[in-house]
């Protein structure tokens, strides 16, 4: 049985591990009567990685290859290489990958497929403008190149498609010079959601990565407190000490691990709210230019080997959205009514995008976007149908990667280049082999397919 971050819907498919890309070909023109999608480290929230009854290719059990050309400053990688594994190769050769989300467990082919984001979109564009090219392998498996100037309609496509125009098996990507493996961070308190919205517009303009955690427990004039954490890259010369004889050394371990699947979980109304309180307290009312290592900045969840188990059996959904600038009370509308529920979430998050690429189905648009961990229980499928009505109407959409839940029926109100994607995808893929669980749950897929 397979299913997202999450933890929910789970469904059985026939898992095939894949320990070299050039199985790819090969495996693609077997027969799969149920279709088949690939699955790198499964962390997609919902059921992007799931094929009910059919084939899911897991290319996170092949061997990392990486390879760097310092010269252009780009690295080319297999599909299932880790952003950890990344990471670990490059940082202490002086580069970064130029997006990373909140975890490093997440393959390169799930980046692009996913077209991820992370706290620079505001600066850098999202995971796919990074990418110079990139093989895909068809279902008929035929092998072609592609990329933003080489039939850029199929890596468009491709980007953001959530693994229905083929398979990723390799890509070569832009990167970020750097001196340390540390960053210079600026951390704050804001009163409440129009300081802490102020306040980021501002720091965005200074800082490359930005953030906000939202305490949604508050209320009243302290509605949407936020603690934001602003950075950049450490040069050398903010090192001291130890730090500066090894100033590129990385190597981020695990710390905890959360318990066994709890019956309710310990993530509850009661427990977030003490959380969200001892959270903001604890954090300096203002903090300027901190020396932090790198993956306590960007990944401090990593840290906590299984930490979605917290949320106990039933586990969660990660609702995430995106809302034009200028529709910010919405992103209002929408803190107000999770207090009114009590709906427990210990990590919301808010951030900044900047301008979108030309992928169709790729999330980012500018404006602001909040991400909410929410137990899967009680009246939350109610809730959040309320919150997809204020979210549509703002002119936004929710991201694809997290979704497990959305009504089809949205789809093209959210993505309005949803029609050109399924005729690029039609080409790629005419027979409708690529298929998943969230492709048929949202209408992705062509009719014979959706029925099979």
């Amino acid at each position: 049985m397979l299913h997202g971050w999450g933890r929910t819907a789970a469904t059985a498919s026939d898992v095939v591990a894949v320990h070299d890309p050039r199985q790819l070909p090969a495996l693609m023109t077997s027969p799969h009567p149920r279709g088949v999608i690939a699955r790198g480290l499964g962390r997609s929230y919902g059921d992007a990685a799931q094929n009910a009854g059919g084939t899911v290719l897991d290319l996170s059990r092949g061997r990392d290859e990486i390879e760097l050309d310092a010269a252009t400053g780009t690295v080319t990688a297999s599909a299932g290489t880790s952003l950890d594994a990344l990471m670990r190769d490059l940082l202490p050769r002086g580069w970064f990958v130029p997006v990373t989300p909140g975890t490093r467990a997440v393959t390169v082919g799930g980046a692009i497929a996913a077209d991820i984001h992370g706290k620079n979109h505001h600066v850098d564009g999202s995971f796919a403008t990074h990418v110079s090219c990139l093989d895909l392998v068809r279902a008929d498996g035929a092998v072609t190149t592609i990329g933003p100037d080489r039939d850029a309609e199929a890596f468009w496509a491709t980007a953001g498609g959530m693994g229905l125009t083929g398979v990723i098996a390799r890509a070569r990507i832009g990167l970020i010079p750097v001196e340390t493996s540390r960053m210079l961070v600026d951390t704050l308190r804001a009163g409440d959601l129009d300081d802490v919205m102020a306040r980021m517009e501002d720091g965005d303009r200074r800082h490359r990565y930005s953030v906000a955690w939202i305490d949604v427990a508050a209320r009243g004039r302290h509605l949407g407190r936020s603690v934001i954490t602003a950075g950049d890259h450490a040069p050398l010369d903010a090192l001291t000490g130890a730090a500066r004889h090894d100033p590129l050394a990385f190597d981020p371990q695990v710390r905890l691990a959360a318990p066994g699947l709890l019956p309710n979980g310990i993530l509850n109304r009661l427990s977030v709210r003490a959380f969200n309180e001892l959270w903001f307290r604890k954090a300096p009312a203002e903090r300027r230019d901190e020396v932090q290592h790198l993956a306590s900045f960007f990944h401090p969840l990593d840290g906590v080997r299984h930490w979605n188990r917290l949320y106990g059996p039933g586990g969660f959904v990660q609702y995430q959205f995106v809302v034009p600038f200028g529709a910010e009370q919405v992103v209002r509308a929408v803190i107000e009514q999770l207090v009114q529920a009590g709906a427990a979430s210990f990590l919301a998050v808010l951030k900044r995008f900047g301008i979108g690429d030309p992928g169709p189905l790729s999330f980012p648009m500018p404006g602001w976007t909040l991400a909410l961990d929410l137990p899967a229980r009680g009246e939350l499928a109610t809730l959040l149908d309320r919150l997809d009505r204020l979210v549509l109407e703002a002119g936004g959409r929710l991201y694809l990667a997290k979704d497990s839940r959305l009504d089809p029926a949205d789809l093209p109100r959210m993505y309005p280049a949803l029609d050109g994607w399924r005729a690029t995808r039609a080409r790629l893929d005419p027979e409708g082999q690529m298929r998943s669980d969230l492709g048929r749950r949202l209408g992705l897929l062509g009719s014979a397919a959706m029925t099979s």
